[in-house]
């Protein structure tokens, strides 16, 4: 059974710093590329970024390009989301998932299902 599992969200100014992590276990995850998706109150779950289960190739929506950055840590099945510069707008519940591809070397930050899903884990970015 694979198992997601996020930590590192908290509450930060605007222009401040955090960042995410996701533990995987429980499973090969070959083919699969790992997300964050985020959803604020009342919005639609969008997707904020990705990295591919080979190379380590990334994507990023439009909205988070040059602020965040998606790393793997293979070591310890560790993906982390630096976000710097942080808006109000970042606002959300950030999940990490698992989403397979037949081509390993892509993912697609534009993606918005997935196969296996973490809990979640609240930013809060406010003065």
């Amino acid at each position: 059974q694979v198992r997601l599992v996020e930590s590192g969200g908290g509450s930060v100014q605007p222009g401040g710093s955090l960042r995410l992590s996701c533990v995987t276990s429980g499973g090969t995850l070959n083919f699969y590329a790992i997300h964050w998706f985020r959803q604020a109150p009342g919005k639609e779950r969008e997707g904020v970024s990705c990295i591919s289960s080979s190379d380590g190739n990334t994507d990023y929506a439009d909205s988070v390009k040059g602020r965040f950055t998606i790393s793997r840590h293979n070591a310890n099945n560790t993906v982390s989301l630096q976000m710097n510069s942080l808006k109000p707008e970042d606002t959300a519940v950030y999940y990490c998932a698992a989403a397979y591809y037949t081509d390993s070397l892509i993912c697609d930050a534009d993606r918005v299902s997935a196969d296996y899903w973490g809990q979640g884990t609240q930013v809060t970015v406010s003065s």
